[in-house]
């Protein structure tokens, strides 16, 4: 089988071939698979195991931009944020983004030179 026969789907006959349907087809499951599915299941996984690790004292930003630091961690997916001297706020695990706390505990590096 010629290569130009198999990009366009046909057989040497210039009929529709199956075989090259089906190939077509497993690659655009496996370009999906390694471009879109495997790269959030693994983005996913860090989020719970970055939710799971946080303890008291640790400085987060929530989804919705709230600076605070950790209180309290509940069993109940919950925890006690301290968003300023005396004022707490009761939040969902999940309702934590671990980009922006990365971001706010990342080293300040010195851009003047």
């Amino acid at each position: 089988m010629q290569l130009h026969s198999i990009f366009l789907m046909m057989g040497p006959e210039g009929k529709n071939s199956s075989t090259g349907t089906l190939i077509m087809m497993g690659l655009m499951i496996a370009v999906f698979y390694f471009f879109m599915i495997r790269p959030q299941a693994k983005k996913a996984k860090q989020q719970k195991q970055f939710i799971n690790n946080l303890q008291k004292g640790d400085k987060i930003v929530t989804i919705a931009g709230i600076h605070g630091k950790v209180n309290k961690v509940n069993d109940d997916n919950t925890l006690e944020m301290e968003v300023s001297p005396g004022s707490y706020l009761k939040i969902e695990r999940s309702a934590i983004s671990m980009e922006w706390t990365a971001n706010i505990n990342a080293p300040v590096t010195d851009t003047k030179k």
